[in-house]
């Protein structure tokens, strides 16, 4: 009785839980703290005992309290550190508080429109992985709009954000959408001449084809586009991409030397000598098929 006991308390507390793409599968032993169904989509809230609480959507993984700077500072800083100004910022998605939180790193940021399709991620997030979003959630620069963010964009005046980052999960369910022509030509419309664009682009190993489709269309679109690559362990292959955009120039590549080494100072990973050898790691079967 005390072994089926300890077998059953073990089961609970050790569970694995695993991401499958294909023939390949990535798992994370602990247990779930939450498992609900929205009208969007599957939300599991999961504590391993490797990376802390850890947030799936439609059982994806998506963050986890210690491995989240590896996607949050990658996707942000490139962007707003060499964007001209940074009077209006728009996030969509990021409803784990992450990506707000390294904007709102920078002081003379005025205002941050936060766009979420699913107010339970927001809600879920603030109370189980709060060292995310941290104290973010309370400034006062942050605007969260619980809407869709496909029809956010599409009703935005012109020239508008400074800077426009998607902070989306796969292409599937709610976030189809956000991998699109349409979309990305509003993301072009409503951003300043002197902004820049910023989306997380997938995996080069694991999802090739929507990465390679996205990079030629965001490129087809505004007149300079680069991705950057970068290792996200908790996501699938551990290998990740960004891609961002400008219209004057490629100014996502310079980054303002007086924001970068203060906001250096405060990241696990990014850094201006980072930020420019990831930008460099372009694989040369990559370059071949982009050029195609």
């Amino acid at each position: 009785m005390k072994n089926f006991y300890n077998n059953y308390i073990q089961r609970i507390f050790n569970h694995w839980i695993d991401e499958y793409q294909g023939n390949v599968r990535l798992g994370l032993k602990g247990r779930i703290l939450l498992e609900e169904k929205t009208k969007f989509q599957k939300i599991t809230i999961f504590k391993s005992n490797h990376y802390g609480n850890a947030l799936l959507l439609d059982n994806c993984w998506m963050t986890a309290e210690l491995q989240e700077k590896q996607y949050h500072e990658c996707l942000v800083h490139p962007a707003l550190c060499s964007a001209e100004k940074l009077d209006n910022v728009l996030i969509i998605g990021g409803g784990d508080g992450g990506t707000a939180r390294e904007c709102l790193k920078y002081d003379e940021l005025e205002k941050i429109d936060l766009i979420e399709i699913d107010r339970r991620v927001i809600e879920l997030s603030k109370q189980y992985l709060y060292k995310i979003g941290g104290e973010s959630w309370n400034d006062k620069r942050l605007n969260i709009q619980i809407k869709d963010g496909i029809s956010w964009v599409k009703n935005t005046t012109n020239n508008y954000y400074d800077a426009i980052i998607i902070d989306s999960s796969d292409p599937k369910g709610p976030a189809k959408g956000l991998f699109n022509k349409e979309f990305y030509e509003n993301c072009y419309r409503i951003l300043k001449p002197s902004g820049v664009f910023s989306a997380q682009t997938e995996s080069p190993e694991t999802f090739e084809k929507i990465h390679l489709d996205t990079i030629k269309m965001i490129r087809n679109i505004f007149k300079y586009a680069d991705p950057l690559y970068g290792s996200v362990p908790l996501y699938p292959s551990g290998w990740w991409s960004w891609t961002f955009a400008s219209i004057e120039k490629p100014r996502y590549k310079y980054p303002n030397l007086s924001r970068a080494n203060k906001i250096s100072k405060t990241c696990e990973i990014w850094s201006p000598k980072w930020q420019k050898g990831s930008f460099e790691a372009l694989p040369a079967n990559l370059e071949r098929k982009l050029q195609k």
